[in-house]
């Protein structure tokens, strides 16, 4: 009985370590300025895009973070991955104006636009992405937008079961962030809502990775916007 119950808790522990959260800001603690996701002890993803869940992931929708983390357009922010991201996949950033602050916003609506996207490379007709392993992924924050208060969404879609529907899995987190120094010169464009920015049968969600027959990856939502 020792033994099948050991064979059980390695089993389960083989099945969680392959799962991530996104819980800070490197050199904040645990959600601090980041909103804690559903996902904080579970680490499991979510796979409904047409679900809430795919907005903030948040454990109780509605709840703000503690703080408000400042940066400055055209500076970096840093988000930190407990343990690493571990399955192969696409890696994008977002962004939201709040009409106030950012802790009373809960980013519904066509608000948001995107400021990264990854594109794997292609070998042997298998994908291999940058952010395979990382446990810190580092993005700009556009120099043309207005300042104020905005959530920053980090996405990572883990595409190694993304050949059925609704088989690609999201690992998701919103960052309250206050920012500065923009010139407010261009104003963002390609705003999309979550719910509503992607649909199950994308192909960039609906792939086998490993079998692509040498196609360019064709990620899911706008395209980046650029200063």
């Amino acid at each position: 009985m020792k033994v099948l119950a050991g064979l059980v808790l390695l089993a389960s522990a083989a099945q969680a370590a392959p799962h991530y959260t996104f819980p800070n800001l490197a050199g904040e603690p645990a959600w601090s300025s980041i909103r804690q996701t559903a996902n904080f002890q579970s680490n499991g993803p979510v796979t409904d895009v047409n679900s809430q869940a795919i907005r903030c992931y948040e454990r109780s929708p509605g709840s703000a973070a503690p703080s408000t983390t400042a940066v400055r357009a055209g500076g970096q922010i840093t988000f930190v991955a407990a343990p690493s991201i571990y399955h192969p996949g696409a890696l994008s950033a977002y962004m939201a104006k709040a009409p106030g602050r950012a802790a009373d916003f809960d980013g519904s609506g066509p608000v948001w636009f995107k400021v990264y996207q990854d594109m794997p490379t292609l070998a042997n007709g298998q994908y291999q992405w940058p952010s395979d392993t990382k446990s810190q992924l580092t993005f700009t924050i556009p120099q043309c937008i207005e300042n104020g208060e905005y959530l920053f969404r980090i996405e990572h879609v883990a595409l190694h079961s993304a050949s059925s529907v609704n088989g690609a899995q999201f690992y998701i987190s919103c960052a309250q962030v206050s920012v500065s120094g923009g010139s407010g010169s261009k104003r963002p464009s390609n705003l999309v809502s979550f719910p509503g920015a992607y649909s199950p049968n994308d192909p960039g969600l609906l792939i086998n990775i490993y079998n692509n027959g040498g196609r360019q990856y064709q990620p899911a939502g706008p395209s980046v916007f650029t200063c």
